[in-house]
Order: C-alpha cells, then sequence, then structure tokens
C-alpha cells in the first residue's frame, strides 16, 4: 500500500470515529445494532467491499444497509459476495478486527497487513474496484449509505454505485446476475419474477385450474421495503388477486406487532387483521423481505393464527419439485436426479418424517443460513428452508444445463406438448423463479401461489400436508457455553460427556419424543429445543433437559 492510499484511509477514518464500549462480531446477519452507532462500522465495511472486489479481479460486490426484522431504530450491513452469497467466511475475522480498531492508526495498520496477506492490489489497475449500495426503508439508511460511499471511496480506484431502496434479496440477486453477465436492474429482477410466473401459471394443467377460483391473498408487508415492492410488482401480474397491508405508507411502524418474525414467533395475528379475515389465506413478509410465512385465522373468536412456516413451504415445494422430476425419463447419464432437503436441527420432527415418507433425502445443517445454502448447493436441485421462513431452492449448473437441452431436445422431436415437456419447462421456470441467491420473500410468495393453484388447494388443504408436534425451547444461562459441544448437525452434545446419554433417557420416557442442546453463539447460554406428542410432555421434557444442563454445566 502506498503512501497516497495510506493518507486517505487515515483522513476519511477521521471523519468515523468509533463509539465507545461498542464490540461487534460479523455474523449471518452482519453486524447489527443501534443505527446511531454505526457510523463508523459501516464506514469501514465499505472499505472492507472495496477490497473484496479488488481481491476478486473487480467483481461487483454488494453491500446492503439493513437490520431485517429488527426494531426501527436499529441498522446493520452486510456484504454480498459476487455470487450473490454471503460473505466468505474466510474473511469475517478481518470485518470483525476492523469494525473494533481502536483508532485510525490500529485501523490502517490492519488494513496494510491484510492486502500484503491477501495480496491484493490496490490502484495498480485501470479496472478498479465497483461496489453497489442498497438499503431499505429505515429513516437511518441514507446517513449511514453515506459512511458506505466514503469507506469504499476512499480505498484507490474504487467505486461505489447507490442502487437505490430494495429488499436485501433484490440486491443479492442484482449482483449475481451482474457477475453472471447478464441483465441485472431492479426492472430485470421485476421482469424475471413475473415472466417466469407467467410460465408456470400456463403449465398448469386445466383440471388444476378449474378446481380453485383464485381467491385473494392478504399480505402482511410488515411496515417495510417488502410491502413496497411487492405493490410495484402486482401490475405486472395475472392470475394473482392480491391485497397488501402494512406497507408503511400509512404511518405503521417497521416490524411493530407486524412481519414474518412477529408472526412466527407469538402464532398471533399482525395488526391490520382481524376476524373480517377468518379462513383467508395471509402471507407474512419479514422487514427485507428475505422471510415468508403463512397463516389463516382458524375462527373469529381467536386471535391466534394456525401458522404454515418454513418447513411447510419447504414441504410444499419438495412435493411439487418431486412430481415434475417423477415425469422425466431419468436418461441423466443414467443415473437419477438428486433432489435433496436440508433442515436444521429446529425443523418440526413431523415435518422431517413426512419428507422422508416422499422418499426423499433429508440432511442436517448446522443452524444459520450459510450452513443450509452450502449443504443444499451438493445436490442436482437442493431445497432449504428454516421454521423462521428463510429460505430457497438451488439447482447446479450441470443440472440447469441438462434441464435446457432436454427441454430443446423435446420441442425437436416434436414433443412439446408432451407431459415430460411440461415437466422439464416446470422446473426450468422455477429455476427462474426463485432467487437463487439467498431466500426471497417476494419469489417465495409467488412459487407458493402458484403451486397451490397447480394443486388446486386451499390454504387449510395444505396445512393437512401434517401435523406440527408441539414443541418448546428454554434458554439456560451458564457459566460457560463453550463447555457444551455438539456434532456438526447440532442434534447430539459429544461434551460434557454423559449428558447426551442423560438427554436420551428423558427423551425414552415420552412418545415421539426428541431434544438437544446447543450453545449461543453470542451469550453465555444454551439452548434447550424439545418436542413430543403433547404440549403437556414437550415442556417437561424441555424442562427436564434444561434441569440436566444445569447440573452438569454448574
Amino acid at each position: 500500500m502506498d503512501e497516497i492510499q495510506i493518507a486517505s484511509l487515515r483522513k476519511s477514518s477521521e471523519l468515523f470515529p468509533i463509539p465507545q464500549s461498542v464490540k461487534l462480531s460479523y455474523g449471518t446477519a452482519g453486524f447489527r445494532g443501534d443505527a446511531k452507532l454505526l457510523e463508523s462500522t459501516v464506514y469501514r465495511v465499505g472499505i472492507l467491499s472495496a477490497l473484496r472486489s479488488l481481491k476478486l479481479g473487480s467483481a461487483t460486490v454488494g453491500l446492503m444497509i439493513t437490520a431485517s426484522h429488527n426494531k426501527v431504530s436499529d441498522n446493520g450491513i452486510k456484504v454480498s459476495d459476487p455470487s450473490g452469497g454471503m460473505l466468505s467466511q474466510e474473511w469475517e475475522p478481518f470485518a470483525d478486527q476492523i469494525a473494533n480498531a481502536s483508532s485510525p492508526q490500529e485501523l490502517v495498520s490492519l488494513i496494510r497487513d491484510f492486502v500484503v496477506k491477501e495480496e491484493i492490489k490496490i490502484g495498480e489497475d485501470k479496472k478498479s474496484a465497483e461496489v453497489w449500495l442498497g438499503r431499505d426503508t429505515r429513516p437511518s439508511g441514507e446517513s449511514l449509505l453515506r459512511a458506505a460511499e466514503i469507506g469504499v471511496g476512499s480505498v484507490l480506484g474504487a467505486v461505489a454505485i447507490d442502487i437505490g431502496v430494495l429488499t436485501t434479496p433484490q440486491l443479492h440477486w442484482m449482483v449475481r446476475a451482474k457477475n453472471k453477465g447478464l441483465k441485472a436492474t431492479e426492472n430485470d429482477y421485476f421482469e424475471n419474477l413475473s415472466s417466469s410466473f407467467r410460465c408456470l401459471i400456463d403449465l398448469i394443467p386445466s383440471s388444476g385450474n378449474d378446481k380453485l377460483e383464485i381467491s385473494k391473498l392478504l399480505v402482511d408487508g410488515a411496515n417495510g421495503v417488502g410491502g413496497q415492492k411487492i405493490e410495484e410488482l402486482r401490475g405486472s401480474l395475472s392470475n394473482l388477486n392480491l391485497e397488501i397491508r402494512n406497507t408503511g405508507r400509512d404511518g405503521g411502524v417497521l416490524n411493530e406487532g407486524v412481519g414474518a418474525d412477529f408472526v412466527q414467533k407469538e402464532k398471533v395475528l399482525p395488526l391490520g387483521f382481524g376476524s373480517k379475515d377468518v379462513g383467508m389465506r395471509c402471507a407474512s413478509l419479514d422487514g427485507d423481505a428475505d422471510r415468508l410465512v403463512y397463516f389463516y385465522i382458524p375462527s373469529e373468536s381467536s386471535d391466534k393464527v394456525e401458522l404454515l412456516d418454513g418447513d411447510k413451504i419447504l414441504s410444499l415445494f419438495a412435493l411439487f419439485i418431486k412430481e415434475q422430476l417423477n415425469a422425466l425419463d431419468d436418461d441423466k447419464e443414467g443415473k437419477q436426479s438428486r433432489l435433496g432437503v436440508v433442515q436444521t436441527a429446529y425443523a418440526n420432527g413431523a415435518s422431517t418424517d413426512y419428507l422422508r415418507q416422499l422418499g426423499l433425502d433429508v440432511v442436517f445443517a448446522k443452524t444459520g443460513v450459510k450452513h443450509l445454502h452450502e449443504k443444499a448447493a451438493e445436490f442436482d436441485i437442493g431445497i432449504y428452508f428454516e421454521a423462521n421462513g428463510h429460505g430457497t431452492i438451488l439447482f447446479s449448473e450441470s443440472f440447469l444445463s441438462w434441464l435446457v437441452s432436454k427441454q430443446k431436445d423435446l420441442t425437436a422431436k416434436g414433443q412439446g406438448g408432451s407431459e415430460e415437456h411440461k415437466a422439464v419447462s416446470r422446473l426450468v421456470a422455477v429455476s427462474n423463479l426463485i432467487n437463487q441467491a439467498v431466500g426471497d420473500a417476494l419469489s417465495g410468495v409467488l412459487l407458493v401461489e402458484v403451486i397451490l393453484q397447480h394443486m388446486g388447494w386451499s390454504i387449510q388443504k395444505w396445512n393437512e400436508l401434517y401435523k406440527d408436534l408441539p414443541s418448546r425451547q428454554i434458554k439456560v444461562e451458564v457459566p460457560d457455553r463453550t463447555a457444551v459441544v455438539t456434532t456438526s448437525e447440532e442434534t447430539e452434545a459429544l461434551r460434557p460427556l454423559g449428558i447426551q446419554d442423560a438427554i436420551n433417557s428423558e427423551i425414552n420416557k415420552y412418545p415421539r419424543g426428541r431434544a438437544f442442546i446447543r450453545p449461543s453463539g453470542t451469550e453465555d447460554v444454551v439452548r434447550v429445543y424439545a418436542e413430543a406428542s403433547t404440549q403437556e410432555a414437550a415442556d417437561s421434557l424441555a424442562n427436564s433437559v434444561a434441569q440436566l444442563v444445569k447440573s452438569f454445566l454448574g
């Protein structure tokens, strides 16, 4: 790093002194915290994203300013790698170091060492770094965006491009498209969604379409960016009757008593929904529209909802895709296409049983979207969801090109209208409709809606796929969470020695019992999850496992 570059970093970093006593750690959600304390962090992540772009041969990197389902006074920042996925885990420790560097001198010295270690060439190439910046609707987004621009601009030859107010998945999709050499504006995103949705609607068997008139879908937009973007998208969609509430334009507060996180955790109605909506199909997006859950109100006397969470959405997607794969003549190098489903230990046991009964390959990954995404990428088609409604479907490049050439072959052979051709065309359309970069509530809603129309199902019929087992989660405070070590899937405890045997003997006392413990990633707490055939049994199992944690960990 030459003297001009060092001077540029020193000068700009003095504009953003680090607040006292703030210690940040880069996780699945990036950095999050009180928006008033984040300017220096966002400025520094601006520098990191410019370096990331340079490291990867000037590929475009994305930087999203959002705190997702957190309260409106919070904000956060996360980086999208050129693939549209999350920032490579190898760079997370560097993110932590520079976010917490206590002075401009320490910051510059950390950056200088990192640039040498990673062999990043600054200012030596005409082709510079490019970082695309997006933000959600939070009032603090604008000033944080300026900090990010200054951070990016302090790396010589790096350019920050403000893409405007977006959902998180939109930014990830646009970065992925840009680096694949495809059209990558927000309009291209909308066009891609609406054209693949139309294609799937056109492929609905005529009998399926007559079974169910297209009933209205009520959407809770969490008073955030998702509500506004789904309004923009609605104009280009036929065959979908949407009523959008909680768009944030009518004075509602972001994530306050609304949104997917609230509905999924509390299992109660979001604001703006009531007894007049009994039996209607409802969907809730979260604050930055990367999570989606469905629900309906079973009766007028109830403020509780029947929740269709990420596991139910996953089951619907898996059922539909398996049906299409069954219609294909497998000549893919003589081997069957591999459809895999990825869940975490928190997935309800009833959903796992259901998926296995369908004959699907179900694997478990460590909690956290990046772990699920990685596992799903090992299949021809990998579907993953967390119960909170975050998930997507991945198609391997080789399988997708096989599908596209099969589609062409069948057309050339005059089998354009055959069941096999329709199944192939549906799979190709799903690969375009679903956001393969990250979970995306907008593309998720469209896929759920078209599958329900395809099946001729109401939301109640969908909900009958299986009945969730009652469950209970408990947090146990412990002196040292690192004393608990689990298997990579987090379903069993390896340490302290003997605790898993003790947990197993408790589980054996309950019909359909299942329980596990895992240490929190951020605080000295061990989380206990238990399920069983009745709520009383699930509560009792959770309490006895919590007691075991206390006695083993003191």
